[in-house]
């Protein structure tokens, strides 16, 4: 789910009795990932991420979002020192733990081929030792072209697929990994989702994780043909109602089987 710090959710998701210094370790246990939101606006100290590696548990996976300032610009290729500032801010600190950095484009920001192909080069393969998976949020109709899909896999960075009514559907893999973006949960649902729609979210995971790519989602091209190696699959519950994310998070961990470790 996206952030562990919603208001509401000290009604319907933690406990009434849990101080608000404890809300990560709790809600950790509770889901697999948590996409760090705070990041996108403001740089964080490298204590910090230490201590959100420390509050969580072995197996439990950040993603984090890119400062604005290296994508909210209007050439991308000029933004080489905001990103070197973040890649440098203290990511590193969260070791194992640090799962893919999202680099989320302003919705009016269209599809340039060689600025794109400039940013892309900046992204760096690695900090610290440690191996960075990219992936892009684009947000414009633009992107939905065969052109930005060789860009992507040429360079190996994923792309989000939004299950939403605001951003376009991009279905395409074009990255060594899959991350979703359910932004569709709804108060009125008790998980956010529809159990049939959770069922074939369940479903979508596995065929992704399993190398393959589900047929009923909207795509700009067909798959490649050919032996799919298995992939990692990132699923986050983000925007709607929020309220519901944590419902909807764990109702889909269960379906795949996944048990919340101990306490």
């Amino acid at each position: 789910m996206g952030g562990w710090s919603y208001e509401p959710w000290r009604e319907t998701f933690y406990p009434a009795d849990l101080p608000n210094s404890r809300e990560l370790s709790w809600a950790s246990r509770q889901v697999s990932m948590i996409e760090i939101n705070s990041t996108f606006y403001g740089s964080q100290k490298p204590a910090t991420f230490a201590k959100w590696r420390d509050d969580t548990p072995d197996g439990f996976m950040f993603s984090v979002k890119a400062s604005r300032y290296c994508t909210a610009r209007r050439v991308l290729a000029e933004s080489g020192e905001s990103i070197d500032r973040f890649i440098h801010s203290g990511i590193s600190e969260l070791g194992p733990k640090l799962g893919p950095i999202v680099w989320q484009f302003a919705e009016t920001k269209a599809f340039d081929p060689d600025d794109l192909a400039a940013f892309l080069a900046l992204l760096p393969p690695e900090v610290d030792g440690l191996r960075l998976r990219h992936v892009l949020d684009v947000r414009h109709e633009s992107f939905l072209v065969p052109e930005y899909l060789a860009l992507a896999r040429r360079h190996g960075v994923a792309t989000v697929f939004a299950d939403s009514d605001e951003y376009p559907m991009l279905a395409d893999v074009t990255g060594p990994f899959v991350y979703a973006r359910l932004m569709r949960t709804q108060s009125r649902l008790k998980a956010g989702y529809a159990p049939k729609a959770l069922d074939a979210w369940a479903e979508a995971a596995r065929t992704w994780q399993a190398g393959g790519e589900p047929a009923d989602l909207p795509r700009v091209a067909p798959p490649k043909a050919g032996t799919k190696a298995p992939r990692d699959v990132f699923m986050l519950f983000i925007a709607g109602a929020k309220e519901k994310a944590p419902a909807a998070a764990q109702a889909l961990l269960a379906r795949l089987g996944w048990k919340p470790p101990t306490a």
